[in-house]
Order: C-alpha cells, then sequence, then structure tokens
C-alpha cells in the first residue's frame, strides 16, 4: 500500500498541532535547519541528495 504524498501545507500543520519546529526536526534527524525550510517552501526542488532525503522523511514525495 502506497504512503499519500503530502502537501507543504499539511506537514506544516502537523509541526503546528505537535508543537514541534522545524529547527527541532532537522536537528534530530542530523539535518540543518535553513534546508529543512527551504525544501517545505519550495526554494529548493528537493530532486536529489539531502534534499530529496528531507522530502522523503517529511512525506513530501514517495519512496521510488
Amino acid at each position: 500500500m502506497q504512503e499519500k504524498v503530502k502537501t507543504p501545507t499539511e506537514v506544516k500543520a502537523e509541526f503546528r498541532a505537535k508543537g514541534e519546529t522545524f529547527a527541532h526536526w532537522a536537528k534530530a534527524n542530523g539535518y540543518d535547519p535553513t534546508h529543512v525550510s527551504r525544501v517545505l517552501n519550495g526554494t529548493i526542488k528537493a530532486s536529489y541528495g539531502k534534499s530529496h532525503e528531507i522530502a522523503l522523511k517529511l512525506g513530501l514525495k514517495a519512496a521510488a
């Protein structure tokens, strides 16, 4: 069964509902908070590399 791909708005709403910040999530998962913010805001395409990895973990992209 495929997992539903989320929109950036849905991911941001989940963070707000949990009371968690992007920075806290980023540090807990070993990522730069600025990089996570850029992936969520769409300033990075997240096609490959760390940004793609972040998008997968956040549910913004489906696993191949």
